[in-house]
């Protein structure tokens, strides 16, 4: 635990935090990072994400990097729930297994990795912290905030099934309460073509996130062609090489 808090204050400097920004964002995070799913996520060799770099590192800044763009809009009067665009960031991808070289196989196209684990993300959030969606409002903006983060790479539609998707996803899709079904299903289907949605997001947190994913997803930590094309394929030969190695 103690080294996984190293790893974050180090993630947080390379963006330049004060110690005062630390401990706000902190006070917002701690309470995300401590559950078991997200420290298994942490860990490069389990869960990689962009290349060889970990899920819970890439989450933690976009979470970061979402911070620090609200704050200058802030300060310019911009009116903003920090804490939710926050919340927004660290749920935004906290998909079912790691995809990359996972050969399993999709009957739909859109079924790939790159259009459904903004579903799965929500999916999970809403079961592993439940307390973060009590409030009608506030759900309806992480949920719209999480399902719309990759724009403009569309994101699945899904009406009243979600069939290939991940099997135990879809277990806990169908134990979620109606009311929560029923919110993801909505934005899923907002500006809907064929079967995926192509939707910038509702609210400006979810598009400030959306932003900031995009930002860190492109900078020289995370970038590479070949993890890139993986969000379609599901494929990285690099990284499927290196482990050969």
């Amino acid at each position: 635990m103690d080294n996984m808090f190293k790893e974050i204050d180090g993630l947080l400097d390379i963006y330049k935090f004060s110690d005062s920004e630390k401990e706000e964002f902190l006070s917002i995070i701690k309470p995300i990072v401590m559950h078991p799913e997200f420290i298994k996520r942490m860990n490069s060799s389990v869960y990689a994400h962009h290349g060889s770099v970990s899920l819970g590192s890439h989450i933690i800044r976009d979470a970061a990097l979402t911070y620090k763009i609200c704050k200058k809009k802030i300060l310019k009067n911009k009116h903003i729930n920090l804490r939710i665009a926050i919340i927004i960031a660290m749920f935004h991808d906290l998909y079912e297994m790691p995809w990359q070289n996972v050969k399993s196989k999709k009957k739909m196209f859109s079924n790939k990795h790159g259009f459904v684990h903004p579903i799965e993300a929500v999916i999970n959030a809403v079961t592993w912290y439940p307390e973060y969606f009590k409030d009608e409002e506030e759900a309806l903006i992480i949920i719209d905030g999480i399902i719309h983060h990759m724009y403009p790479f569309p994101v699945r539609s899904i009406n009243k099934d979600i069939e290939d998707i991940e099997s135990n996803v879809t277990k806990k899709f169908y134990e979620l309460d109606k009311k929560y079904r029923e919110l993801i299903i909505l934005s899923t289907l907002r500006r809907r073509i064929g079967s995926v949605s192509i939707y910038n997001g509702k609210y400006v947190e979810g598009k400030i996130m959306s932003r900031a994913d995009k930002m860190v997803a492109l900078g020289k930590q995370e970038v590479s062609f070949s993890s890139l094309k993986a969000c379609i394929t599901g494929v990285n030969k690099k990284l499927e090489k290196k482990k050969r190695d």
